[in-house]
């Protein structure tokens, strides 16, 4: 969920559904949340993660027919993307 998503009835539904929704309240609401805004960094930081993987072409456009083919080259993506932040962190 994102603040687009962040309605009574939305989070309602993910909380009858088992999740925990990590979504800031919008500010204009009279009663807003708690939120974890710890867990909100990370979950940011996932999304931005598969939005870098995404720009593999091979990956944005899933050219292979074979799933397991597919998973392989989304692992190697992965690969490549830790391996880029690996060597950028001092």
């Amino acid at each position: 969920m994102d603040r687009a998503y962040e309605g009574d009835a939305t989070r309602a539904l993910a909380q009858e559904n088992g999740f925990i929704p990590v979504v800031p309240p919008n500010p204009g609401r009279k009663e807003p949340w708690e939120y974890d805004k710890v867990l909100y960094k990370r979950r940011n930081e996932v999304e931005r993660l598969f939005r870098r993987v995404e720009q593999h072409r091979r990956i944005f456009t899933r050219y292979d027919k074979l799933d397991v083919i597919f998973m392989g080259f989304l692992l190697l993506a992965f690969a490549i993307e830790f391996l880029k932040i690996s060597v950028n962190t001092p």
